[in-house]
């Protein structure tokens, strides 16, 4: 017995680490990819960035989900939620104050709002099918495809007749193109190693919280709330934090509604279709209406003057942590 927690923290450790360095890898491939392909920082945060930061969740709690621990699946996609809404974007507020731009309060806050919305009423007869699975993986697949094609229209908009020198500018577009076709290549190649190290991450994250839980008598849903969430949003935490230190404040708020939309719609989504999530007579109410008001304040301060203030992040930490107090008293 004395061995297990030493054994589960390094394993925790090792699939942290793994799950770190792929969620970097493949957000790096993905990014570099989407812009040699000119898709605009807005919509590289909204789906490109999201869909990767969003790699480690999806891997860790599919992997509990084949593994029948689905209220860590569950609890983690509520815990990397708030996290991401509260924690994350008050940290870089704190740093910088976020710019938000005002399409995303148009079109991206109200899908915000239904992700949430979704959860309680999904669990409503304590369960999550397999056929309620499909439909939010439904749902995910659709937001991106509006998203991209929206930006699609409106960069075609934008576009205007150029007075450029013919010759030149078919010179510069041909360089252009080989350097693009090179950063292309070893963008894929990135983000299949990034794949590889998330889910051999996942599967040492799992089992190691397992393990711990187990030692230490923490809930299956508190785990996936606290260790697992927090871990998996890692990556998010890091671009979010290297984006405002670099100055583009823009890509934060993009990031964090994408990798929400995504962490509800196409992860809880893809864990019911493998494994249905029941609560039954367990359902923990806060968790819900923690995250609901987490979820109405960040938008609330997006709303007001379009810019996260520093006191505003201070306020979103501060709620994180009340939410994590009130979900582990009740």
């Amino acid at each position: 017995m004395g061995f297990e927690t030493p054994i589960a923290i390094a394993r925790l450790v090792i699939g942290l680490a793994l799950l770190f360095a792929g969620g970097l890898a493949l957000l790096r491939g993905s990014t570099t990819l989407a812009r040699t392909l000119g898709i605009s920082p807005l919509v590289i945060g909204l789906t490109v960035m999201a869909y990767g930061t969003s790699a480690p969740e999806l891997a860790v709690s599919t992997e509990a989900a084949v593994g029948h621990l689905t209220p860590v699946a569950l609890g983690n996609v509520i815990g990397a939620c708030a996290a991401n809404i509260s924690l994350i974007l008050g940290i870089t507020a704190l740093i910088t104050p976020q710019i938000v731009e005002g399409r995303i309060i148009r079109r991206e806050a109200p899908a915000l709002l239904l992700s949430v919305v979704a959860i309680p009423i999904t669990l409503y007869d304590g369960e999550i099918t397999r056929t309620e699975g499909l439909i939010m993986v439904g749902c995910a697949v659709a937001f991106t495809v509006v998203t991209l094609t929206v930006s699609a229209m409106g960069e075609r908009r934008e576009d205007a007749p150029s007075g450029s020198h013919p010759a030149i500018t078919g010179s510069h577009a041909a360089i252009a193109d080989r350097r693009n076709e090179g950063s292309r290549i070893v963008a894929l190649v990135l983000s299949a190693v990034g794949v590889f190290l998330i889910v051999a991450g996942s599967e040492q994250f799992v089992g190691g919280a397992r393990r711990l839980a187990g030692e230490w008598g923490i809930s299956e849903r508190m785990l996936g709330m606290t260790i697992v969430a927090l871990g998996t949003s890692m990556p998010e935490l890091l671009t979010s934090v290297l984006a405002a230190w670099k100055g583009e404040q823009r890509l934060t708020a993009g990031t964090v509604i994408g990798s929400n939309l995504l962490n509800v719609f196409l992860v809880l989504g893809m864990v019911a279709y493998l494994n249905p999530v029941k609560v039954g007579e367990r359902m923990h109410p806060v968790d819900a209406i923690g995250l609901g008001a987490l979820t109405i304040l960040a938008v609330v301060f997006m709303r007001g003057s379009r810019k996260v203030t520093r006191v505003e992040g201070a306020i979103l930490v501060a709620g994180y942590v009340a939410f994590l107090v009130a979900a582990a008293i009740f």
